[in-house]
């Protein structure tokens, strides 16, 4: 062994190290640009994301942004079973169970069909957690708690995006046109993406301010059936609204 340690210039310098696990030059922002990118997938596969702001609105892309043919049925489906069995039989067993039945029928179907099951299986979920809880309480009304829950979430989140001055539906949008942050600085894009944002306030906070009176009187019928109504009519007809309202703002994109 001859000893002779290599000379510094052949050793990495600070900005080049990168096997100790310390952050480097370069690092951050790879990081940075892997964190957006993880965002503005999640943004794409949102509805919004199948309606981005410069397309032109149609009957086709509003049918895509909530699910197509099949994820309509499958999100009508469960709930009007539930409504159905209950109005007929009045018994909490076969009521809960008939919306999970269905929704694994779903499951079977896309995994026979060789389709993507994330969707199906988050139904499956859902709807197993809500027949839990009713089935544990005792209480038909409270199949409907984890959507009341789902609501609260979600108009907890805009209305902080909006004292934040963030408003959600702005960032979506950025994500999807690639502009990053820079619409904040736009005055009618900020203003149009507060409105929309308002609009999405306004629809969780309505569906609460129906269904949980009903749900502490105790009405299950009329509770199952106000969910069905202001669940995918309603969210369709608030994210055409958007829709309508951010394209107003952006331009189509430019295609090469």
């Amino acid at each position: 062994m001859s000893g002779i340690e290599p000379s510094r210039a052949d050793e990495p310098s600070g900005a080049e190290r990168r096997d100790d696990g310390r952050p480097g030059e370069q690092q951050p922002e790879e990081e940075r640009l892997s964190f957006s990118d993880a965002l503005a997938a999640a943004a794409r596969g949102s509805g919004l994301g199948k309606v981005a702001p410069g397309e032109t609105p149609s009957a086709t892309a509003l049918l895509s942004a909530i699910g197509g043919v099949r994820g309509l049925v499958e999100s009508i489906l469960p709930g009007l079973g539930f409504l159905v069995v209950y109005t007929i039989t009045g018994e909490l067993l076969p009521s809960v169970l008939a919306p999970l039945a269905v929704a694994l029928l779903f499951v079977v179907a896309r995994l026979v069909g060789r389709t993507p099951v994330t969707t199906a299986l988050a139904g499956v979920i859902g709807v197993g957690l809500s027949a839990g809880l009713a089935l544990f309480t005792g209480r038909a009304e409270d199949n409907f708690v984890l959507g009341f829950v789902i609501n609260v979430v979600w108009l907890v989140a805009l209305l902080i995006s909006l004292f934040a001055r963030w408003p959600l539906i702005g960032v979506v949008a950025g994500l999807l046109t690639g502009e990053g942050s820079r619409w904040r600085s736009d005055r009618a894009k900020f203003r149009v993406a507060t409105i929309a944002t308002l609009l999405w306030v306004g629809l969780f906070a309505l569906r609460l301010a129906v269904q949980v009176p009903l749900y502490f009187a105790g009405q299950v019928d009329w509770l199952a059936g106000t969910k069905l109504l202001m669940g995918v009519p309603l969210y369709a007809g608030v994210l055409w609204v958007t829709w309508l309202l951010m394209r107003a703002v952006y331009a189509r994109p430019q295609q090469e």
